[in-house]
């Protein structure tokens, strides 16, 4: 649809990224009445519709001009992986350029939860992330974030009620973008998710935090931060050198302070590197402090990293010494390990394959099952 948009010099509207009232003045530019839009809005955001021609109630005329002058953006299914040990499913899915992006199902006894991505590749550089490896290719459209979660909701017949910003890419790198789906996600006509049920992730970007806290959306907001001194900090995360963590925590208790919203800290266990008995303590004094959360995460080994993450036992006991100072913390469950579940690795993966042939590194995990869609 966008191709042959294209040939004709015309750029199709994306108009799964509109919201209600802007696809009502879209619709009554075409010559149509306005509820038309609410009926279009309804096969986009609640019957998950992935034509125009699945839309019935809405006139063949009407769908012959959407097919014209909109795009109905979709996220196609290149590969679908799905864990042998707890059920978790992994999609790769691919844009209308070609690009690839992952997105993650898993299913907990409170509901089924679903992370996204918000770019194609990311810029920040994180020093044990698969993601960051070839930088940010461009930042996802609203529809194109949405599109993960409806077919994922679509593919796999079961309500997602929990939706976490946290796959490839850098959230607030994105930021009007993901705003808008945001609202588009959590609007009373669409999916209408609750804000309470929505996590974005970020790196640190101070000044889109305070931003953010002033849209007084009852979102949780996690900050990676993955060490507990500037020093370290910068050695894992290049994008410390822009925000100091001193300045990056001032901007979390604003969050916090504004939105009543208790932040989530995420701490890689790199071995080695942060994972001292006096980085525990420091950690569990500084979550106290903000009234923060902990969750730990230890470190996925990534093949083109040397990073390695510390045994069960030193986790348990660093976990133990961080809450001894009065914070709130806990090891991330860990799921679809044998699916390579990290943000990352299957794109990585595809990648590989497809520039140098199939090789050991790209084959499917031992113990997953492996759909090419």
């Amino acid at each position: 649809m966008e191709e042959n948009m294209a040939k004709t010099g015309e750029k199709p509207e994306d108009i799964k990224s509109m919201t209600l009232p802007e696809l009502e003045a879209f619709v009554t530019q075409l010559g149509e009445k306005p509820f038309r839009a609410r009926q279009l809005y309804e096969w986009m955001h609640v019957r998950l519709a992935s034509s125009f021609d699945e839309m019935t109630n809405l006139s063949k005329a009407l769908r012959e001009k959407l097919s014209r002058s909109a795009s109905l953006v979709l996220c196609r299914p290149v590969q679908v992986l799905t864990s042998r040990q707890d059920g978790t499913c992994k999609y790769l899915f691919s844009l209308s350029d070609g690009n690839v992006i992952e997105s993650v199902l898993m299913r907990y006894h409170h509901g089924n939860s679903v992370c996204i991505s918000s770019q194609v590749g990311c810029a920040m550089g994180c020093r044990f992330c698969a993601s960051t490896i070839g930088g940010r290719v461009r930042s996802l459209r609203p529809s194109e974030m949405l599109e993960q979660i409806y077919r994922i909701q679509a593919l796999s017949g079961e309500r997602v009620s929990n939706v976490v910003v946290m796959g490839t890419g850098e959230p607030l790198d994105n930021y009007e973008n993901l705003l808008r789906f945001l609202r588009l996600l959590t609007d009373e006509n669409g999916l209408h998710i609750s804000q309470r049920s929505v996590t974005v992730s970020t790196c640190g970007l101070t000044d889109k935090i305070l931003a953010l806290a002033q849209e007084k959306l009852q979102i949780t907001l996690a900050l990676s931060l993955h060490a507990v001194t500037q020093e370290k900090r910068q050695e894992l995360m290049p994008v410390a050198k822009r925000y100091p963590l001193e300045q990056v925590l001032s901007a979390c208790r604003a969050y916090f302070e504004a939105t009543g919203r208790r932040v989530t800290l995420e701490y890689s266990l790199v071995k080695g590197g942060n994972d001292t008995m006096e980085d525990a303590d420091k950690l569990g004094a500084l979550a106290a402090g903000l009234h923060a959360h902990v969750n730990l995460i230890p470190v996925n080994p990534v093949k083109e990293r040397s990073y390695e993450r510390p045994d069960r036992a030193h986790v348990e006991a660093f976990q133990k010494r961080a809450a001894a100072a009065g914070a709130s913390v806990t090891v991330r469950r860990e799921m679809g390990t044998d699916i390579g579940g990290a943000c990352g690795q299957l794109r990585r993966g595809y990648q590989m394959k497809n520039n140098a042939g199939m090789g050991p590194e790209t084959a499917a995990p031992s113990g997953s099952k492996e759909i090419d869609a």
